[in-house]
C-alpha cells in the first residue's frame, strides 16, 4: 500500500486555499451581492422590487442550464480556461450594470452574469477538489467552499459601501474589475487540472519505491509515479475512476439526490433571502443588521466542523442529520417566539446552509466517482437551480398571501426541507458498484 509523502505539503492543499480565495470573490460579487444591486436598481424609476427580483431567478436558471455544457468543457479541458472565461463574462456583466436603463436590459445582463458565475464557481471548483482528494475530500471541500460564505462576510459589505457612496453607475465597473482581479490571477497561478499533471498521486500518496521515477524538485520533493494506463484519455491526461453519466442516471440514487436538492435549495435560498424581513418583525433596524450576520458566521463554522465530522461517520447519516436540522431550524424560525429563538434558529439554519451545499458534490463523488463527475454534478446542480431560483419567490408569495407575516412562509420552507429529506431517504444507501480500477471490482462506501 502506498505511503503518504512527508517531504512537503501536498500541492492539493495549496489548490484548496486558492479555491477558497477564488470562491470568496466570485460569490461575494454575485450570489450575496444581488440584494445590494437590486436594492439600488429598485430606487430607479424604471424598476420595481418585483421586476428586479426576476433577474435573480434568471441568474440561477441560466447558470444551471449553462452548467450542463460547462461540465463537458471542464471534463475534457483544463478547468482554468473555463474559470477565466467565466470571470471575464461575469466581470463584463457587472460592469455593464452601469449601462442598464430598462428591465429587458437587466434581464439580458443577468442571463450572461449567471453563465459567467457558473463557469467560474462550483462546477470547476468541486471538480478540482474531487480530482485532487479522495481520503480527505470532505475536509478539502469544506475548506474550499468556505469561500462561499466568506464572500458574503468580506466582499459584499465592500460592494454595499461602493454603491452607497458612488452610486451603481460608477460602482459597477469597479466591482467588475475586482471580480477579474480576484479570480483570474488565482486560477492561472495556483490551480492545476489534476495531480497527474504535476506527477503526483491523489491525496499526496507515493507509490512503492520500485514504481517511482525519482524525486522532482519542482514539486517539493514529491516522488513521481511512472506513467500508468489511463481510465479516461482527455487533453489533461488524467487517471479518472468512476462510472459514466449514462450509468449514473440509470439508477434511483442519482435522481433521488437531485430531486431532494430541488426542495432543499428552495428551503435554503428562500430562508436566506427573507431572513432580514423575518428579523425586522421582532427587532429594530440596528439590531437586525447585527442578527443577520449570525447565519453566514454559523455557516462558516458549521462547514469547517462538518468537513471533519463527515470523515468520521457515514456520509448518508450526516446528510440526513443536516436535513433534519434544516427542517427543525426553519420550523423554529416560523414560530417567531422571541429574539432568542430567532438568533438560535438562524444559527442552526446557518450550520445546515454550509453543510448541505458541501454535501451535494460529496454525495455524488462518493456514489459515482470522478470519471464523469462534472457532467453528473452539473445535471444535479441544474435541477437544484430550480429550487434555488424559485425559493425566494415562493416564500415571497406565501408572505403576501398570509397577510405580510413571515411565520407561514418559513413553515412552507420547513415543509420543502422535509420533502427533500424524504426524497433523499427514498434513494437508499449511498453505494457505487462500478467505481474502481477498471476491473469491474465493487467498492461500497462507509454506509455499508
Amino acid at each position: 500500500m502506498a505511503n503518504r509523502n512527508t517531504t512537503g505539503i501536498y500541492y492539493g492543499w495549496k489548490l484548496v486555499a486558492a479555491l477558497l480565495v477564488m470562491l470568496t470573490f466570485a460569490t461575494g460579487f454575485s450570489f450575496y451581492n444581488h440584494a445590494v444591486i437590486l436594492n439600488a436598481l429598485a430606487r430607479q424609476p424604471a424598476f420595481t422590487v418585483g421586476s428586479a427580483s426576476v433577474a435573480v431567478s434568471l441568474f440561477f436558471l441560466s447558470g444551471g442550464v449553462a452548467g450542463l455544457w460547462i461540465a463537458r468543457w471542464v471534463n475534457e479541458f483544463d478547468p482554468r480556461y473555463c474559470i477565466c472565461a467565466g470571470a471575464v463574462l461575469s466581470g463584463l456583466s457587472l460592469a455593464s450594470l452601469s449601462l442598464v436603463t430598462s428591465v429587458w436590459h437587466l434581464y439580458l445582463d443577468y442571463l450572461f452574469f449567471g453563465v459567467g458565475f457558473a463557469a467560474s464557481n462550483l462546477v470547476p471548483a468541486t471538480t478540482l477538489v474531487t480530482r485532487w482528494f479522495h481520503k480527505r475530500r470532505a475536509r478539502a471541500l469544506s475548506i474550499a467552499s468556505t469561500g462561499l460564505s466568506l464572500g458574503g462576510v468580506v466582499i459584499t459589505p465592500v460592494c454595499a459601501l461602493l454603491v452607497e457612496n458612488l452610486g451603481l453607475v460608477r460602482a459597477s465597473p469597479i466591482m467588475g474589475v475586482m471580480y477579474l482581479l480576484g479570480v483570474i490571477p488565482v486560477a492561472l497561478i495556483w490551480l492545476r487540472p489534476s495531480p497527474e499533471s504535476m506527477g503526483l498521486l491523489v491525496d499526496g500518496e507515493t507509490p512503492p519505491g520500485d514504481q517511482t521515477a525519482g524525486i522532482d524538485s519542482s514539486t517539493s520533493g514529491v516522488l513521481k509515479p511512472k506513467p500508468r494506463q489511463l481510465t479516461r484519455a482527455g487533453s489533461t491526461g488524467m487517471l479518472l475512476e468512476g462510472i459514466s453519466f449514462r450509468e449514473a442516471r440509470r439508477g434511483r440514487l442519482f435522481w433521488c439526490i437531485s430531486l431532494a436538492y430541488i426542495f432543499l435549495m428552495m428551503a435554503q435560498v428562500g430562508g436566506i433571502s427573507h431572513q432580514y424581513g423575518l428579523a425586522r418583525e421582532l427587532l429594530d433596524e440596528a439590531q437586525t443588521v447585527l442578527v443577520v450576520a449570525i447565519l453566514p458566521i454559523a455557516s462558516i463554522i458549521g462547514r469547517l466542523a462538518g468537513g471533519w465530522i463527515v470523515e468520521q461517520v457515514s456520509i448518508r447519516a450526516f446528510a440526513l442529520g443536516m436535513m433534519l436540522l434544516q427542517v427543525s431550524s426553519l420550523a423554529l424560525l416560523s414560530a417567531e417566539f422571541n429574539p432568542f429563538s430567532l438568533c438560535l434558529g438562524l444559527a442552526l439554519f446557518g450550520i445546515t446552509v454550509g453543510n448541505l451545499l458541501m454535501l451535494q458534490p460529496l454525495l455524488l463523488a462518493e456514489a459515482f466517482g470522478v470519471r464523469e463527475y462534472p457532467r453528473i454534478f452539473a445535471m444535479s446542480n441544474f435541477m437544484a437551480s430550480w429550487g434555488t431560483a424559485s425559493g425566494p419567490a415562493v416564500l415571497g408569495l406565501v408572505y403576501a398571501a398570509s397577510g405580510d407575516v413571515y411565520g407561514v412562509a418559513y413553515l412552507v420552507a420547513a415543509a420543502a426541507g422535509l420533502a427533500g429529506l424524504l426524497l433523499f431517504l427514498a434513494g437508499g444507501p449511498v453505494t457505487h458498484s462500478q467505481v474502481g480500477n477498471g476491473a469491474g471490482d465493487e467498492i461500497r462506501t462507509r454506509d455499508n
